[in-house]
């Protein structure tokens, strides 16, 4: 990873699972890393380990993200690679158990925090002559999810836009890509550790989604869905192409 070198890189959702392997990972590349979460003394220890810096920030709030860049940029004179992380699970279904205020916060930083972010980090970047963008999705934005549709229509979303990010950035020079790891080890999946080992599901290592995530910065593809599944090497995941137009002349 020696193109990671001296790059700075802002990973939100980092004193925690995908987001403290994925800091560790950046700066073991060479990169300087800015590592913001809501948990501001969990990012401060995370950022102690590799030398970086920590900022308290609630990225589903616009002008906290727009705040974070801007500590990352005084602090390190400018932003290459942002990995926009944080998220939480749902708590709640959208039947009788419906909870407007779950609802919001899982929305709030499962979608928003990405959009928010994203909005926040372009002009950094634009202003370093591109750099890379990677979000957390989840296999659960790639397939239908029963147990938790919420947390799948915020997930699907993350996909549908960096689907649509890939191309638009490109004039800038700017990669956009998601990953979406099955069942990983983080917090998320605390409230259903217990049956998803008595399910036999193998957790993800953190380790092996930073691992990816990396990947996916250094290999320059764009509006890229990589999926993460145990004993499955990490691949962009293949959309079919929707049906086109038909022309009614050459019907029948």
């Amino acid at each position: 990873m020696s193109g990671l070198r001296d790059k700075v890189a802002l990973v939100t959702g980092g004193a925690s699972g995908l987001g403290r392997a994925t800091v560790l990972a950046l700066a073991e590349a060479g990169a300087e890393v800015v590592v913001a979460d809501l948990d501001e003394a969990g990012a401060r220890e995370v950022a102690g380990l590799v030398g970086g810096h920590a900022v308290g920030s609630d990225v589903s709030d616009l002008d906290a993200n727009r705040a974070m860049v801007d500590f990352a940029v005084q602090a390190c004179g400018g932003l290459d690679i942002a990995y926009l992380n944080a998220g939480v699970a749902t708590g709640c279904g959208i039947g009788e158990d419906f909870d407007l205020a779950l609802y919001r916060r899982a929305n709030g930083a499962n979608l928003d925090g990405v959009v928010f972010g994203t909005h926040a980090v372009l002009p950094a970047l634009k202003a370093r002559g591109g750099g890379a963008i990677v979000a957390t999705a989840s296999l659960a934005g790639l397939t239908g999810v029963p147990m938790d549709p919420l947390y799948a229509a915020n997930k699907h979303a993350v996909v549908g836009l960096t689907r649509s990010l890939g191309d638009a950035l490109a004039v800038d020079n700017i990669t956009y890509n998601a990953v979406c790891p099955g069942f990983a080890e983080s917090r998320i999946v605390d409230p259903i550790r217990d049956v998803l080992a008595q399910s036999g599901v193998t957790l993800i290592p953190a380790e092996v989604v930073a691992r990816t995530v990396l990947t996916i910065i250094e290999g320059g593809g764009t509006g890229e869905a990589w999926f993460v599944q145990p004993g499955r090497e990490p691949a962009p995941f293949l959309f079919r192409n929707v049906p086109g137009p038909r022309d009614p002349a050459a019907a029948g």
